[in-house]
C-alpha cells in the first residue's frame, strides 16, 4: 500500500499538476525528520539516482511555500531551510543539535509577535539531545 503524501494531496486539491519531478521532491521532504536545506534534498536525490535536478527542487519548493505546504525557517548560521507543515499558523523551534523541527502553538504574547512580524523562529537544544549529553 502506497503511503499518503500530504504535500500530493494539497496541490491536487489546489488544481496543481502532479508531475513526477513534484511528487520526487515531496517525498524527499516527507522523509526528512525536520527541517532540511535545498542542498540536502539534492544530495538526497543524487545519492538515490532519482532524476530530479536542483532547479527543479528550488521550484517545486517556491511552489510548497506559495501554498504555505512548507515554510522557510532562518537558521542560526545564516543559512535557511524548509519545514513540511500544516497551513494552520504556528511557529517552529529547531534543535542545534540534531535539526529536528518542533512545531510550536501560536501562545506567544500578541506584543511580541507584532513587534518581530508573523513568524517567530526558535532555536534550541531539544529535551532528546539534552537527555543524551546529560548521560
Amino acid at each position: 500500500m502506497t503511503r499518503r503524501n500530504p504535500l500530493i494531496e494539497a496541490l491536487d486539491r489546489a488544481g496543481y499538476r502532479i508531475t513526477a519531478p513534484r511528487r520526487t521532491v515531496a517525498a524527499l521532504i516527507a522523509a526528512q525528520d525536520g527541517h532540511c536545506t535545498a542542498a540536502d534534498l539534492a544530495g538526497e536525490a543524487r545519492a538515490r539516482r532519482l532524476e530530479v535536478g536542483r532547479a527543479t527542487i528550488f521550484r517545486a519548493l517556491d511552489l510548497f511555500l506559495s501554498l504555505k505546504l512548507v515554510e522557510r525557517v532562518d537558521l542560526p548560521d545564516g543559512d535557511h531551510a524548509y519545514v513540511a507543515c500544516d497551513p494552520v499558523h504556528h511557529h517552529h523551534a529547531i534543535c542545534t543539535e540534531c535539526g529536528r523541527s518542533l512545531d510550536v502553538d501560536d501562545a506567544a504574547p500578541g506584543d511580541v509577535l507584532t513587534a518581530i512580524g508573523p513568524r517567530l523562529g526558535l532555536v534550541g537544544v531539544c529535551e532528546s539531545c539534552q537527555a543524551a549529553a546529560g548521560s
